[in-house]
């Protein structure tokens, strides 16, 4: 597992032996919301679609069903309509943040998420996850909620609870509690727009929804969030697995992440067979085909075929985590002609998918070789994250965002200073020039480990945006054009 922050933006990767299986980034310009509480106001309801739409300090206005009012409150109101009217003030969690045109998804019956716990402040309602199959530990742990549980609230037990003890869970939810009356103070001397709680960064919710246990390495290469990690790995008695990373290259260049999150910028992805995988997203859906490439095989044909798509449903798996892909996902597999092929490569699909945290569900194949699957959408998918539309074909295609170009720039710098280079000269677009100076990207590296180096950044007009060239001299004396500029 591997943490880091460059400039507002908030990275955290998870690898599974050798491969790259989740990426997650907090962009600072596209900041994840979901999990935040807010105070609302109520701007529309419209009781045809049972919705209401509340105005809560975004750009757009998120939109709250029926369902997603208080237990009392929907029980009070018979007919199923909202129980809110047009300037009620609200309090209000992001249970889906805006994606693309729509609005973010409210909800009025707030959460509080733990390692082992979530808590339900407004709901009387008692659970144990569905992950959690036998039957005498989900008795254990429903007893174990009843015992927990505040009045006129509930508890969800999460896997993890399993491995905790009773004291602490006490605790967890004693802290959930707090957090939670903590908000309400925070609510009523609030604005309407204002932020009352925000959720955890991706660093925390990672640590948070994964098992621990299960992990070797925590790097983290940011002494801020070093110390955040480190307070939450006490609690849990994990420190010990936690490592400050302070090599000279940058952190995710020097154990191989990079380059494996850069390959997310193209839509095909090249299984070790010589197979590929072709990715094309559209409003709607994700489709994804399969196709044989220089794989030939060593048998007959339909043999080849199902190699071939065996191997491809591992990768999809693994693909639609990594690259958050959610909503519908349609595979065009290569046809097979045996029915015994065709539910064997369904079944690879469906047991590959256990492994991701998030909710995937298989429909099966049509006659035509597709296999749709659906895979819960929590927020953007990391493309979206690390790329912006394209300024040349006015918007149907995309380049690397300006901060994740910028992070680039700065794994070639780092690798230039290792390799013990004193000045490092770089060539890049003018634009991107003045954003890098304008946001100041690189001036907490420049006044600390870079601060007996000197850097030289030379823009051009004609470059574009995603080209840059860096190279290194050790001469004391440097011949450069006029319009070279020293680094802050």
């Amino acid at each position: 597992m591997y943490f880091d922050y460059f400039g507002d933006d908030c990275f955290a990767a998870l690898t599974e032996g050798d491969e790259l299986v989740e990426f997650h980034l907090d962009a600072g310009d596209q900041s994840e919301i979901s999990g935040n509480i807010y105070k609302g106001r109520v701007v529309n309801v419209l009781n045809g679609m049972q919705a209401a739409f509340v105005c809560f300090g975004q750009a757009k206005n998120g939109y709250l069903y029926a369902g997603d009012m208080p237990a009392e409150a929907a029980a009070a109101n018979s007919d199923s309509r909202l129980n809110v009217k047009i300037g009620d003030e609200v309090m209000v969690q992001v249970t889906k943040s805006p994606m693309g045109t729509k609005g973010a998804r409210l909800s009025m019956n707030v959460s509080f998420v733990g390692k082992n716990l979530i808590y339900l402040p407004a709901t009387p309602f008692l659970g144990v996850s569905r992950k959690i199959c036998e039957e005498e530990e989900r008795e254990r742990l429903l007893e174990c909620a009843k015992k927990l549980a505040f009045e006129g609230g509930g508890l969800i037990m999460r896997t993890h609870s399993r491995a905790a003890n009773f004291r602490q869970l006490k605790n967890e939810a004693k802290y959930l509690r707090e957090i939670y009356l903590s908000a309400l103070e925070t609510y009523k001397n609030a604005e309407v727009g204002d932020l009352v709680y925000r959720a955890a960064d991706a660093h925390i919710k990672l640590l948070r929804d994964v098992d621990v246990d299960g992990i070797d390495k925590i790097y983290v290469a940011d002494e801020a969030s070093y110390k955040k990690v480190e307070r939450l790995l006490k609690t849990i008695s994990q420190k010990n697995k936690l490592v400050r990373y302070t090599g000279a290259r940058e952190m995710f260049a020097q154990f191989g992440l990079e380059e494996e999150i850069y390959k997310l910028v193209k839509s095909r992805v090249e299984l070790k067979s010589g197979a590929y995988l072709c990715f094309d997203k559209t409003e709607a859906l994700t489709a994804i085909d399969v196709n044989t490439g220089s794989f030939t095989g060593e048998n007959n044909l339909e043999d080849t075929v199902f190699a071939t798509n065996i191997l491809a449903a591992r990768e999809i798996a693994r693909q639609v985590r990594l690259r958050n892909i959610g909503g519908i996902v349609v595979v065009d597999f290569i046809d097979m002609q045996s029915e015994e092929h065709r539910a064997a490569v369904i079944s690879e699909l469906e047991n590959a998918l256990k492994e991701d945290r998030a909710k995937c569900n298989v429909v099966g194949m049509s006659a035509l070789g597709l296999v749709q699957f659906t895979r819960k959408k929590e927020k953007k998918d990391n493309l979206s994250l690390i790329t912006k539309p394209c300024p040349y074909c006015k918007g149907s295609g995309s380049v690397l965002s300006d901060s994740y170009l910028a992070y680039r720039i700065k794994i070639a710098i780092k690798d230039l200073f290792a390799r013990g280079y004193e000045n490092a000269i770089v060539e890049l677009n003018a634009g991107i020039f003045a954003m890098i100076v304008g946001k100041h990207y690189f001036s907490g590296a420049v006044a600390g480990e870079w601060r007996s180096k000197r850097i030289y950044m030379i823009p051009h007009k004609t470059f574009h945006e995603e080209y840059f060239t860096v190279r290194g001299d050790n001469n004391t004396v440097l011949t450069l054009p006029d319009n070279a500029q020293l680094l802050y």
